[in-house]
């Protein structure tokens, strides 16, 4: 789901995790600077500054699209969500806000796993269209989204 808005650009993808719980995956998404270990085109991620869980924590990640400085706004364990900003980057990207969840899918009175959702919202990108962007990250979440049940079940 994708909502150009004028000057800003909003959007919203999710995959779901038939297989794992939301308190299964939340752990991988809760460690901010693992995302090397998750994110497709991540090679390295590392804490540049501040307390790791703590908002102000800020990640150095580099990959084959190029780098980026992200900086921890705010993380509630509770409701397994996270919201984050990029700070410094060479992929243009200005203004971008992306909030994590890790939401439990029900189904006929018993857990039926989890969903995984990202918000974010962005000035528009140059050289790029807002469904670009919201199709990139899907894949991306999708390919997290198997590399964290895969995890689990490797666990089990």
């Amino acid at each position: 789901m994708t909502e150009e808005t004028g000057p800003i650009w909003k959007g919203k993808v999710t995959a779901e995790l038939k297989g794992s719980t939301a308190e299964q995956i939340w752990p991988f998404l809760e460690e901010f600077c693992n995302i090397d270990k998750l994110f497709p085109d991540v090679d390295t991620c590392y804490r540049v500054e501040g307390t790791p869980g703590q908002p102000g924590l800020v990640r150095h990640c580099e990959g084959k699209f190029g780098w980026v400085n992200e900086k921890l706004l705010a993380i509630d364990p509770n409701n397994r969500s996270l919201s984050y900003e990029v700070l410094e980057n060479n992929m243009g990207l200005k203004n971008y806000i992306g909030t994590l969840k890790v939401l439990p899918m029900e189904g006929d009175d018993k857990p039926a796993g989890c969903k995984i959702e990202l918000s974010f919202i962005v000035d528009p990108c140059e050289g790029l269209r807002l469904e670009d962007l919201a199709s990139y990250l899907n894949d991306s979440i999708q390919f997290m989204g198997k590399k964290m049940e895969d995890a689990v079940k490797a666990q089990i």
